[in-house]
Parts: structure tokens; sequence; C-alpha cells
């Protein structure tokens, strides 16, 4: 079952008059902008360096040097980036996520489900074709005794968050990864209330959605504050013990990973308007399917490859509640046209059909469900 603590929605619904409501500048102890799509393709260099193409499908924002191999001894993406599908023109990063495929109940062909621009707090939609929306979040002001230090990432910094295994509950991280049925009047905004919360669950929905999807994605906020990465991409950060949002638990971290990073959380909005007959969702199916072959939902996941240009995530990091908040930090970082970061894109690396315009025989890949 997934259950929030009393004590814990108490700190969520702190959060969410920051996160999803207040549109002002003062306290507001996040950055959140949206990034259009660069490239959909069959390459990971975080969990699998160097395959061209990689086993399944990702859709991938950020910097335009994104590659398959990005070793980071060696590899510095805001020297190699020559431009970046994200709105602030210092991030180079990358962040990626598995696609969303619809699985035809007639004849079992595969179509990817689309994605959306988010909305901004204004209630409009921000500059992007598709893509995600990121937030860079640090301890909110609301619970005693927190230190709101908050250390940016260090050059050649990378992470994963979510487990592409999962096939049911996760117990360690179970605020980390949420899906949300959006209701028609959502389907810009993306519904309100906090991340992961009772509005969300970590399978996908079992009915259709009239607003779309809006999957999160939440990565750790505590950092060991010596390896910029690990085997498993997971060892070298932690949650704040009680797993997801680093507020749920006073934003402590363990004396293993002292060091306090921003919490990255992806937003991510599918538009399954197209599939939402009810004959698909007959008899308690549904039929949504990752990339990776996971039917369930539990399996979703999300990378993240750090490429900020010199201190300016740190910045925008330290002017929270000054000059920078929410999605109005140009005094602090600079916004392009989002006609540019729109028209920041490349091409796949393997070429292939990815099922936007087509039905296809199988997800790519060959990948195998269950």
């Amino acid at each position: 079952m997934f259950y929030v603590s009393a004590s814990s929605l108490a700190a969520v619904a702190a959060l969410l008059l920051r996160v999803r409501a207040q549109s002002s500048l003062g306290s507001e102890d996040f950055i959140r902008f949206g990034c259009s799509q660069l490239v959909v393709e069959r390459t990971d260099p975080l969990v699998n360096p160097g395959y061209s193409p990689s086993p399944h499908m990702h859709q991938i924002v950020g910097g335009n040097s994104f590659n398959v191999t990005m070793d980071p001894s060696t590899f510095d993406p805001p020297q190699t980036s020559t431009c970046t599908s994200c709105i602030y023109k210092e991030d180079t990063s990358n962040y990626w996520t598995a696609s969303i495929y619809f699985r035809s109940p007639e004849n079992g062909t595969f179509k990817r489900v689309p994605q959306k621009a988010n909305g901004r707090m204004n209630g409009t939609l921000l500059p992007q074709d598709g893509g995600l929306t990121v937030y860079y979040m640090r301890p909110f002001g609301g619970a005693t005794g927190i230190n709101k230090t908050t250390r940016a990432f260090t050059p050649g910094f990378r992470m994963l968050a979510g487990d592409p295994t999962l096939r049911a509950n996760n117990t360690k991280t179970p605020f980390a990864i949420c899906h949300r049925c959006l209701k028609e009047s959502e389907g810009i905004m993306g519904g309100n209330g906090a991340p992961c919360d009772r509005n969300d669950t970590p399978y996908f929905p079992k009915k259709p959605c009239p607003g779309g999807i809006r999957a999160t994605v939440i990565f750790p906020s505590c950092w060991d504050g010596v390896n910029v990465d690990s085997p498993d991409h997971r060892t070298h950060v932690t949650y704040a013990q009680e797993g997801g949002l680093g507020a749920l638990a006073g934003d402590k971290c363990p004396d293993s990973h002292p060091v306090r990073i921003p919490q990255v959380m992806y937003e991510i909005m599918f538009d399954t308007r197209q599939f939402n007959d009810e004959k698909y969702w007959a008899d308690g199916n549904q039929p949504l399917v990752y990339s990776f072959g996971d039917p369930t939902g539990y399996g979703a996941h999300g990378d993240y490859l750090f490429g900020w240009k010199d201190d300016a995530l740190q910045r925008g990091m330290d002017s929270l509640g000054k000059t920078c908040g929410s999605e109005y930090c140009d005094q602090v970082l600079t916004v392009q046209d989002g006609k540019d970061a729109i028209g920041c894109t490349k091409s796949q690396q393997a070429n292939e059909d990815i099922g936007d315009d087509n039905w296809l025989e199988s997800i790519p890949g060959n990948v195998v469900i269950g």
C-alpha cells in the first residue's frame, strides 16, 4: 500500500505552499524551469556507456553534447555543448527518462505516448516542446533547526533515481517515484498537491486520465562528499532518512552522506488522451508499458548528468529567496528565448523508428515485457 504518515503529510503540506502554489519571491526554496526535447533514442552513457544502441528507449533533454560515452574524467558538457534545450543557457546538464508506449489490446502493436509541456505557476505553458520540467530544491525554512546550506554538484557528477527492475512497491524510498492521473482541468498545470502525495501512485494509473499523466522522479539530497559517481550510480548519494523529498525527514543527512546537495526533481507530462477509450482499460487492465518492458510503472527511473557552467548553479541556489526563486531567476541566470531552447535538438546516434507516427510490432530493442 502506498502510505504517507501524518507527520510526513504535514511536511509535504508546507512544501506544497512553495512547490505548486507560491509565485512571489522571498521564501521560495527551489529553481523550476522547462527543458525541451533534445532527442528520443536508445542511448544511455550512464548505465550503458559505449553501447549504440543501448537496450531501451529514452527521452533526453539538455546540452547537445549528449553522447554514447561521457567519461566524467574527460568529458565537460559546458565546454562541449553548443546549445541547450533548457531555458537557462548556463545549464548544459543532461536529464533523461524512459519513454512510455501504448500497447494495443486489439493487436499487440505499440505507439509511443507523446509528451507535452508543463504549466508555469501563472497558468501559461513553459516554453518547451515535450521534454520535462526540472526542479533544484533546497531545504525549506519551515522546519526547526534546518541548515539551509546546499552545495552544488561537482563537475563530473551523475546519479540515478529509481530501479528499472522493480515490479512491486519500493519500500526503501516509497516517495521518490510516482504517477498522477490528471483531470481534464489539470492538463496544463499538472494538478495541485505536493509531489508523490496521496494523489499519486508508484504504479501506472488504473483508469483513463482525461488530462494525461504526470510522472515524477525525485533524486537523493545527500552526498558522501567524495565520489562523483559509484558503480551502481546510487550509493554515493542517499535520501534524507525517510526517503523521497528531503522535507519529509527534516532533511537530515546521515553521517555516511553528510553533504546536502540540491534535490533534483523531474516532472514529465505524458499526453495519454488519444488512448483513453474505455475498451483499452477494461477488466482492470491498463495498456501502458515503459520502454524497458515494465507494464506496472514501479520501475520508473531517471538519470542525471551534471553540466552547469562554472558556479552558475551555486549562485542560483545561494540566491534563492533573494533574487531567485521558482521560475524567476533571470537576475542570476541567463534566460534564453523559448524558441532557441526548442531549436536545440540533435539527430539519433542510432537511427530507428521510435513509434511516434507508425505502429510498431515491438518496443524498440525488441524489449521483453514483464
